[in-house]
């Protein structure tokens, strides 16, 4: 289906009844809805309204060429035109990497439209900035660690940072870098993607699979990759400053494989959710948690659901 929102048109998915309590889901780098597939198959059976969009630069009709189309305040207006065009006063919200960060700064923003937050991998935006020694605050790991595990890093928070963080996202410079670098790099030397699979392969999500196939598909259309890759070069790592505490009932999934984003940062993020709060670990668990792990994430979603209808 189509969505015609924010003067642009989305391609999105969705399952359940029209009637159902709705559930937005939003994907991440470089995925499409399709990361979703698992969880709205499961939503759409328990009677949730769930639906997910190719985000601003993955759809053919939301792939504005600018790089300042992308900052984060016009990502915030999709999710609420998406919302607006669906008659959503209010909505559940589920995101994943850059999903995730967009879904925290929607959470944050606009807590009247927002009943319930579902963060996957990435933790709320000033625990990863002071992670990368940007601003933060100190304070213990609250909420709930389903998985155990002992810290890593260099304990994040302390205004210095922690160099386990910075290490790993080292990636994102190549990626803000203009001039083509990435996508080049990305695309490999025949633009078929092979740096695409390469990457999806050395991360955790095998590139035999059909969510990467469709993922590199959507990448080689015109256009898609350097809207993608926009996304980093509009937003700075620490400008989205004006995210305070959460004070929507939320859920942060985080596994411990993640090849991009540590413990540090994930446990600190306890410090800026005022509202309640579950944090659970998912051991053995790479950064492509919905489709390598459908079946957990899937039970924690319902549960965090259920919790709060």
């Amino acid at each position: 289906m189509d969505i015609a929102a924010n003067g642009l048109t989305f391609r999105a998915l969705s399952r359940g009844p029209a009637q159902g309590r709705a559930v937005l889901l939003l994907h991440g780098f470089p995925q499409t809805s399709f990361s979703w597939h698992h969880q709205l198959e499961a939503l759409g059976a328990a009677g949730y309204r769930a639906l997910a969009f190719d985000q601003r630069g993955y759809s053919p009709g939301a792939r504005p060429q600018a790089v300042e189309d992308y900052r984060i305040d016009a990502l915030v207006g999709d999710v609420l035109a998406v919302a607006d065009h669906l008659g959503l006063d209010r909505f559940d919200l589920v995101g994943h990497d850059w999903g995730a960060m967009l879904a925290w700064v929607v959470a944050g923003r606009h807590p009247d439209r927002v009943r319930t937050l579902s963060a996957v991998s990435v933790p709320h935006p000033r625990a990863f900035a002071a992670a990368l020694g940007g601003a933060g605050r100190d304070g213990d790991d609250d909420g709930d660690d389903d998985g155990g595990g002992d810290g890593g890093g260099d304990g994040g928070g302390d205004g210095g940072g922690d160099a386990d963080q910075r290490q790993r996202s080292s990636y994102i410079e190549v990626f803000r870098a203009q001039g083509g670098v990435a996508a080049r790099a990305l695309l490999g030397q025949d633009g078929s993607g092979d740096g695409l699979r390469a990457m999806f392969d050395a991360s955790g999500l095998s590139s035999d699979t059909d969510e990467v196939r469709q993922f590199v598909a959507t990448m080689l259309e015109p256009g898609a990759l350097t809207a993608a890759l926009n996304w980093y070069r509009a937003t700075e790592p620490h400008a989205i400053g004006d995210v305070g505490p959460i004070t929507v009932p939320t859920l942060y999934v985080w596994s411990d494989q993640d090849i991009a984003l540590g413990r540090a940062a994930a446990q600190a993020t306890a410090q800026w959710v005022s509202g309640p709060y579950r944090f659970v670990v998912l051991p053995g668990v790479s950064h492509w948690i919905p489709e390598t792990a459908p079946v957990e994430l899937n039970r924690l979603l319902l549960e965090h659901l259920a919790a709060y209808g």
